[in-house]
């Protein structure tokens, strides 16, 4: 390639940029102008149809205090075998069992710091959306529909991913919205998302509000391995009581609402990431200092290795690994709630002979030397031919 032929490239580069600045430049000035319009027509003409939207969606607003009590009727899934005829597991939902409601004062204030520096760090002082958060998530989409346009990538746009709801927003959504209708991208959603979320803290105005609304999210939310709250949470991961909780473990468990399968059992090398993020995230909101988060990222931590141990239930191991696979396709609410029957297949026969094979294993083992600490072993079997599960130990 010669010389020319460089400067006709980089020349061409540098007009495809100025074009792209050129779109989001109008889309911008397209958007900022609809918006001065539409606040002009709303303060001239437009009141009543604002209020009449407000309270189309606020009329049939649930009890606050639902988040709390209701309880409604559901049908429990159930794994079976391969034949059917042996039940594996019937999957409960621990929102209305395992869980345990803990009032605000007894939540470690780390806990509700780090959930408050990662989730909605406005939270004490907005009106129950996040009006910063929105303009982020707006103008990230915004720029990525512009280089969709472009067909590249423009040097200054904001690529990370950008989160517009607040806390009271997702609580809004996890609890009194249907459940049909929460993964629906849908205007109309969002709509009533912001406006119950904006009613709530109308009902529940000041500290002692947000403080009740903070309360209602810990102790609903999911952190994963059949954990609701973060008592049940505590408990699954580190064998303790939330009250127990240092700043490194509610670090960790802060960043798990977002995403649950990320958890220190099933990926703890992710947990960890994503511990560091919150961490950095309290010590920018000024809740820790720089010693504190760089002790509490290399501070060790006690993970409890299986849940399996917290269920009465045949084959505990390939049972909780069927759950998770249920839960990534079809959703919590689907898996708890919707009275699924699940036929695998796993032979129970071949499940029961690989049991006693591990025991008569270990037992040897032990018997062998002494000062062997063997407590646990792991055998699977599977059909090489069809890639099924026969039989799944440890």
């Amino acid at each position: 390639m010669n010389i020319s032929q460089k400067i006709l490239i980089r020349r061409r580069r540098r007009r495809r940029e100025s074009d792209g600045r050129s779109l989001l430049v109008r889309l911008l000035i397209g958007t900022v102008t609809m918006a001065v319009l539409s606040a002009g027509l709303v303060t001239m003409s437009g009141v009543g149809a604002v209020a009449g939207v407000y309270a189309y969606y606020a009329k049939d607003l649930p009890d606050p205090e639902a988040i709390e009590t209701a309880q409604e009727e559901f049908e429990t899934t159930k794994i079976y075998d391969r034949t059917g005829q042996h039940l594996l597991y019937e999957v409960f939902d621990p929102r209305w069992g395992d869980r345990t409601i803990v009032p605000l004062d007894q939540i470690p204030l780390h806990m509700r710091q780090a959930t408050i520096a990662l989730e909605d760090a406005s939270f004490y002082e907005n009106p129950g959306v996040n009006l910063k958060g929105i303009a982020r998530a707006a103008w990230s989409l915004l720029s990525r529909e512009t280089e969709s346009k472009l067909g590249f990538r423009l040097p200054y746009a904001t690529r990370a991913f950008q989160g517009g709801s607040s806390i009271t927003v997702q609580l809004v959504k996890n609890v009194l919205i249907p459940p049909e209708e929460r993964t629906k991208r849908l205007l109309s959603r969002k709509i009533k998302e912001a406006i119950l979320a904006l009613e709530i803290s109308r009902r529940y105005p000041g500290r002692e509000g947000k403080d009740k609304i903070l309360e209602w999210y810990l102790n609903y939310n999911y952190y994963g391995n059949f954990a609701y709250g973060v008592e049940a949470a505590a408990n699954v991961y580190f064998d303790k009581h939330v009250q127990e909780l240092d700043l490194a473990e509610a670090a960790m468990l802060a960043a798990l609402p977002q995403f649950p399968a990320l958890n220190p059992i099933d990926a703890p090398e992710k947990a960890r990431e994503r511990q560091h993020l919150v961490l950095d995230a309290m010590l920018r909101e000024g809740y820790i200092t720089p010693e504190e988060c760089v002790e509490a990222k290399y501070k060790e931590l006690k993970v409890r290795s299986s849940i399996g141990d917290r269920f009465d239930i045949k084959a505990p191991h390939f049972s909780i690994y069927v759950t998770k696979l249920l839960e990534e396709e079809f959703g919590p609410e689907m898996v708890y709630r919707g009275g699924l029957k699940v036929y695998t297949t796993l032979d129970m026969e071949m499940q029961t002979l690989a049991e006693e094979i591990a025991r008569q294993k270990i037992k040897e083992l032990q018997e062998d030397e002494e000062d062997r600490n063997v407590s646990n072993a792991a055998l699977v079997s599977i059909n090489p031919r069809t890639g099924e599960i026969l039989a799944m130990v440890g």
